[in-house]
């Protein structure tokens, strides 16, 4: 359960990467509207990362104080 918890915040963070990079090359360009929504939806995938992040870390501690 934990495990499936980290890998849903790693895929969070990956996606918030993704989108940083695709705002980047984006306001690169010029392209200043695909970059301010690239860099709302990184901010979103972020959010959801940081959510899933401390969702997992409830996860690891209440694994850790069953095992003990």
């Amino acid at each position: 359960m934990a495990n499936d918890s980290h890998q849903r915040a790693a895929e969070f963070h990956e996606r918030a990467a993704h989108a940083h990079r695709v705002a980047a090359a984006s306001h690169g360009t010029g392209d200043h509207k695909t970059a301010y929504e690239s860099s709302h939806e990184a901010m979103e995938h972020a959010t959801k990362a940081y959510q899933a992040s401390q969702e997992a870390h409830r996860d690891s501690e209440t694994s850790a104080s069953k095992g003990k």
